[in-house]
């Protein structure tokens, strides 16, 4: 029976803690953590046997091997496997080798990251583009390295934790607005100016949130930083590439592209790879990232591999075979919608290839991913305190490689799943053998 103290309990509650030292804070949270682990409701920390794709194996922390369709990676175009990427792999590491061996500012660039360089610049219509070696850098990266102490940065409640802990890094001067509501946004502006009218300012969204499927009116946070002067940030990591006719997104599909400030985007989504960067309108702003953004100056630059696949990734996101790949993932994530919606459970958002799948109680939501695995679904598990209290979700991530089996087997899953915890809650087979903490 799974006890009361693995059914409640967040990772919150062990973020800020007393104890004197250091190493022995973890212990109660690994106390928590593997108590979750032992009743099965730590569906964290799993691994693939072999690589992300629509049905394979994956083993738990505890080295359980379980095997099923797979809705729990993100290459959403399916480009990780593509023969294309791979051969571009290995005829870097032929022609190149492994290892950048330097940072952006010092020979770590080879001439392949240049002419990918310009080539997301060219697609996304800005003027100038900076590499940085994960997402979660360029995001972090890109806030630090242009924000001061005595500056403010407006931004999105929901907005990613790497762009939230760059903003806590940069400034004390951090005010959040209501989730893509732009007049509140103008409010926390219009204030800030009163109170400050020469301070710089950073307004930082989203254009696809992960957690929500929703999307921002982009071009009206563009018109109010104009208004206000402030520079417009935008994280493009979950569409880019997999979203609009052309692949350009929410930016694109708003009529935004080349108008944006500054546009900062992941390559682990959809073109097959880690990686980030930052497009600019001025190649003021790269160089001074490229020496003031302590992520890219202090990193080591992008392998001659990673630069390889993400280059070979957007050729293909910008070719015939690419429209094709966003066209069959845009019909399996409508059918994955309908089919959990026919099925009496509801979705967040907006059509996506991520589809939040609503849960709400957390206690539900561990049981149901304690059982999704027995049925042969791997999907991603997200609780309080990544989203509100009582609103966890099953955050299911589509491919354009799912077949229409596998989409009908994701739906039929999540209802057995889920009917079978609310039978074990009705039963009370849950808090009421509670184990003693």
């Amino acid at each position: 029976m799974t006890s009361e103290k693995a059914l409640t309990g967040s990772m919150r509650d062990f973020r800020v803690m007393e104890d004197t030292n250091l190493l022995d804070r973890c212990e109660r949270f690994f106390d928590w953590q593997d108590e979750r682990r032992r009743h099965g409701v730590w569906p964290f920390s799993r691994a693939t046997e072999t690589g992300p794709a629509s049905t394979c194996g994956v083993r738990d922390d505890s080295g359980v091997l379980m095997e099923g369709v797979n809705f729990a990676s993100q290459d959403y175009l399916g480009l990780c496997a593509h023969p294309a990427v791979r051969a571009s792999a290995h005829a870097a590491i032929d022609e190149i080798g492994v290892h950048s061996a330097g940072s952006p500012a010092l020979v770590g660039n080879t001439a392949s990251s240049l002419v990918l360089e310009r080539a997301l610049a060219d697609f996304l219509r800005m003027d100038e583009v900076v590499l940085y070696p994960t997402g979660w850098a360029a995001g972090f990266g890109v806030i630090k390295g242009l924000v001061r102490s005595h500056d403010y940065i407006v931004m999105d409640a929901l907005a990613h934790a790497c762009l939230q802990t760059g903003a806590q890094a940069a400034t004390r001067n951090v005010v959040l607005f209501r989730h893509l509501d732009n007049e509140h946004c103008r409010e926390r502006l219009r204030t800030i100016r009163a109170r400050d009218p020469k301070a710089g300012i950073m307004i930082v969204t989203e254009s696809l949130f992960s957690m929500d499927s929703d999307t921002p009116d982009i071009a009206g946070l563009q018109a109010l930083a104009n208004e206000f002067g402030a520079t417009l940030m935008v994280d493009v990591a979950h569409d880019l590439g997999c979203l609009g006719a052309d692949g350009t997104g929410h930016i694109g599909l708003q009529g935004m592209l080349g108008k944006v400030d500054l546009v900062m985007g992941s390559f682990s989504k959809t073109f097959a790879s880690n990686g980030g960067f930052v497009a600019s309108r001025k190649r003021a702003v790269k160089e001074y990232l490229r020496f003031y953004s302590p992520s890219c100056t202090f990193s080591n630059a992008l392998s001659p591999v990673q630069v390889a696949i993400i280059g070979q990734a957007l050729s293909i996101v910008r070719s015939a075979q690419g429209a094709a790949l966003r066209d069959r993932l845009m019909d399996n994530v409508l059918s994955l919608r309908r089919q959990i919606e026919e099925r009496g459970m509801g979705v967040y958002g907006d059509p996506s290839a991520i589809v939040s799948v609503k849960t709400g109680d957390e206690k539900l939501a561990r049981l149901t991913a304690k059982i999704l695995p027995t049925l042969g679904l791997v999907s991603n598990l997200v609780e309080f305190p990544a989203v509100g209290k009582g609103l966890a979700r099953f955050r299911l991530q589509v491919m354009a490689t799912h077949s229409a089996a596998e989409v009908a087997l994701a739906a039929q899953h999540m209802e057995t799943g889920m009917q079978a915890a609310r039978a074990t809650l009705a039963r009370g087979e849950g808090p009421r053998f509670a184990i003693a903490s």
